[in-house]
């Protein structure tokens, strides 16, 4: 049988291994939670600013709105040239309108008057038919 001095020292020892247990316990929570809380941060930094982040798809986004932009305006170009294409194609009209716009061609008889251009205007000849 322990003596009285030895329980006492037992008992100490227990409560101080009890005491030190908690205080083990109490720092790998801390820990614990600082690293949740710094690995959280890291997430949510890189879910706003990382490779796939949300300025990422934000810019995307706009460069997404701006290119189709780009692209139903070229789509109305091409429809332009295509109806364009087709009058040329179809109406003999067309094709004189063309030939005396661009190559300054005339009918027998006309006369193409070409007159000065002016010091602020492009350097685009107008041709003016004579009647």
């Amino acid at each position: 049988m322990p003596v009285n001095g030895q329980s006492e020292n037992i008992s100490r020892l227990v409560t101080v291994a009890g005491t030190a247990r908690e205080r083990v316990y109490g720092w790998r929570r801390k820990a614990a939670t600082v690293a949740v809380g710094v690995l959280a941060l890291g997430m949510a930094y890189g879910v706003v600013f990382g490779n796939n982040g949300i300025t990422v798809f934000l810019h995307k986004r706009q460069e997404a709105r701006s290119l189709q932009q780009q692209m139903q305006l070229l789509q109305a170009e091409n429809d332009r040239l295509r109806g364009h294409v087709d009058r040329l194609q179809n109406d003999p009209g067309a094709i004189e309108h063309q030939a005396r716009e661009e190559l300054h061609y005339t009918r027998a008889g006309e006369v193409i008057y070409t007159l000065p251009v002016a010091p602020n205007a492009p350097a685009t000849a107008q041709p003016a038919a004579n009647p």
